[in-house]
C-alpha cells in the first residue's frame, strides 16, 4: 500500500515510516520541519529514511488548507496522522500554535480522508486527554471532559472530529492515546532527553511535583508494533452499540479509541535512578511544585489492545532507558 504519514521528521512518525518501509510499503512523508526543537535532528530522521527508494519526502504546512488539493492524487491508500504541535507547557505559552497544528492541520487530513475514501486513517491522540481523571488506570470508556491544558483539550476536539466525519462519510478511523512514548531518535523536550543532558553537563534536574509524578513510560517500537496491527485492521462500527448508553470509544461509525501504553506506571524518581545507572553518573536534583497543566499519574489499560489485536507491551523501563542513552550519547557526541 501507499501510506501517508503526516509528522514523518517526527518522533514517532520517522519510527512508523521506518517500520512501514521494511515491511514493503510504499511511504509519503510530509513534515513542516518547524523549529520547536532543533531541525537537525528531525533533517537527520528524513535523511534515513531517503535511503529506502519507497519513500518520498514533501514540505509541507498541514493548516494550509491548499494541502488537500496537493495530497488527493497522489495515490494514497491509507493515512497516519501523526503531526501535531506537542507540549503541555509550550500550550501555555504559545496557544494560537496548537490552534494551527492540532485542529487546522487535522481538519486537512479529514477532508483529505474524504476526498480519497481512504481504507483507514489512524490519528495519534494523547493520555493527556484524560486530565482530571484519577481513576487508574485510565480507560478509553472513561469521562476525558475536564482536560488540563490546552494540548489536551486540542487532542480531544481532534477525537471529536474524526469521530464526526467517521460518522458522517463512513471514514473507517482509529485514535490512538499514546503513554509517554519514549526511545531512540526522541525528542529535546522530552524528560528522558533533558535529564540525560543535565547528568552530563554536570547541571542539576528540576523535578516538579517533587518528583512524585508516575508515568507509563512506553517504548517506541512497541508503539509501533501495536499502530502497524491497527493501521491493518480498519475501524467498523459496533453493532452493540447502545445509543441511550453510548461509550466513548465505540460507535455506530466506523470510529475507534485505544490507550498505546506499557501497562504499568513508574515513579520518577526510578525513572531518574536508571538514567544515571545508564551514564554511570548521579544528578543532582531540584525539587520544585507542579507545574500548570501537568498530569501527577498516568496508567494505561491496554485490555482492548489486546484483546482485538493480540498486542502487548514488552519493553520495561530496564532495558529501554539503558538503549535510550546508548543511542543519545552517540547523537551528541556525533561531532
Amino acid at each position: 500500500m501507499k501510506i501517508l504519514v503526516t509528522g514523518a521528521a517526527g518522533f514517532i512518525g520517522h519510527h512508523v515510516a521506518t517500520s512501514l518501509l521494511a515491511r514493503g510499503d510504499e511511504v509519503l512523508g510530509i513534515d513542516s520541519l518547524n523549529d520547536y526543537y532543533d531541525p537537525a535532528l528531525k533533517l537527520a530522521r528524513i535523511e534515513r529514511l531517503r535511503a529506502h527508494d519507497r519513500f518520498a519526502f514533501e514540505k509541507m504546512d498541514l493548516s494550509d488548507r491548499s494541502a488537500v488539493g496537493v495530497l488527493r492524487d497522489r495515490g494514497i491508500d491509507r493515512i497516519v496522522h501523526l503531526a501535531a504541535q506537542a507540549g503541555v507547557r509550550h500550550s501555555i505559552e504559545q496557544p494560537f500554535d496548537y490552534l494551527d497544528a492540532n485542529l487546522a492541520a487535522t481538519l486537512v487530513i479529514l477532508e483529505l480522508a474524504r476526498a480519497i475514501e481512504t481504507s483507514h486513517l489512524v490519528f495519534a491522540s494523547s493520555s493527556s486527554v484524560y486530565g482530571l481523571n484519577e481513576v487508574m488506570p485510565f480507560a478509553t470508556e472513561h469521562p476525558v471532559d475536564h482536560p488540563l491544558s490546552l494540548y489536551a483539550a486540542t487532542k480531544r476536539s481532534g477525537e471529536l472530529m474524526a469521530h464526526g466525519y467517521a460518522r458522517l462519510y463512513g471514514i473507517p478511523t482509529t485514535g490512538l492515546r499514546f503513554f509517554s512514548v519514549y526511545g531512540t531518535w526522541g525528542r529535546p523536550d522530552m524528560a528522558l532527553w533533558k535529564f540525560a543532558d543535565a547528568i552530563r553537563e554536570g547541571r542539576p534536574i528540576e523535578l516538579y511535583n517533587h518528583g512524585r509524578h508516575r508515568r507509563d513510560f512506553t517504548w517506541i517500537d512497541d508503539v509501533v508494533d501495536g499502530l502497524l496491527r491497527v493501521l491493518d485492521q480498519p475501524a467498523a462500527p459496533d453493532p452493540e452499540f447502545d445509543p441511550a448508553n453510548p461509550r466513548l470509544d465505540r460507535s455506530d461509525a466506523p470510529f475507534r479509541l485505544y490507550n498505546l501504553g506499557n501497562d504499568t506506571n513508574v515513579d520518577l524518581l526510578r525513572f531518574v535512578g536508571l538514567i544515571e545507572e545508564a551514564m554511570g553518573r548521579k544528578a543532582e536534583t531540584i525539587l520544585l511544585p507542579k507545574q500548570p497543566g501537568d498530569v501527577e499519574a498516568s496508567a494505561a489499560d491496554v485490555g482492548p489492545m489486546r484483546r482485538e489485536f493480540g498486542w502487548e507491551p514488552t519493553t520495561p523501563v530496564e532495558v529501554g532507558v539503558p538503549t535510550f542513552i546508548d543511542w543519545w550519547l552517540k547523537w551528541v557526541e556525533r561531532d
